[in-house]
């Protein structure tokens, strides 16, 4: 076998999917460096091109479901957890083993505990969301109308 291909028989990679470069030339500069886009990246949307906005009646039903499905399942897989590794605990017990698996648990334990105060949080926000945007609405119309200005009365 030959040390050196012919060129029929080289092999080239290129970015971008396209073929192999004929011998001797050279690949053109990257899109961006050929035309430089000043235009903004789009804003960002969701699935479907609509916009983050929710209504009060999402708000609340995303606020039951993290109260009737991910905070009980939160709790359901902690203690399935718990009670493995409680398990597998005693397997190992006078090993080295049976001590990091409690440090495991107790590190486990903190977290369950932190992601559940976060739902919580969450669950609150968001029936609490509607409110705070009614209020300030308001707020603001008062701070408006309190407000004197050579323009009232026109």
């Amino acid at each position: 076998m030959s040390d050196v291909l012919g060129p029929d028989q080289q092999v080239s990679m290129r970015l971008n999917g396209e073929g192999p470069l004929a011998p001797g030339a050279t690949a053109p500069p990257p899109p961006l460096l050929q035309s430089p886009s000043l235009t903004p990246p789009p804003l960002l949307q969701a699935p479907g091109g609509q916009d983050f906005a929710s209504t009060p009646a999402e708000k609340k039903a995303a606020a039951n479901t993290i109260e009737t499905e991910l905070q009980p399942n939160t709790k359901t897989a902690s203690t399935h957890a718990d009670d493995s590794t409680g398990a597998a605990q005693k397997g190992f017990d006078g090993w080295e083993t049976a001590a990091g698996l409690k440090k495991v648990a107790e590190t486990w334990d903190q977290q369950v505990k932190n992601l559940i105060a976060r739902l919580e949080a969450e669950k609150n926000s968001l029936r609490g969301a509607s409110g705070y945007f009614a209020r300030n609405d308001v707020g603001l119309g008062n701070d408006f109308l309190a407000t004197k200005s050579k323009l009232n009365g026109l």
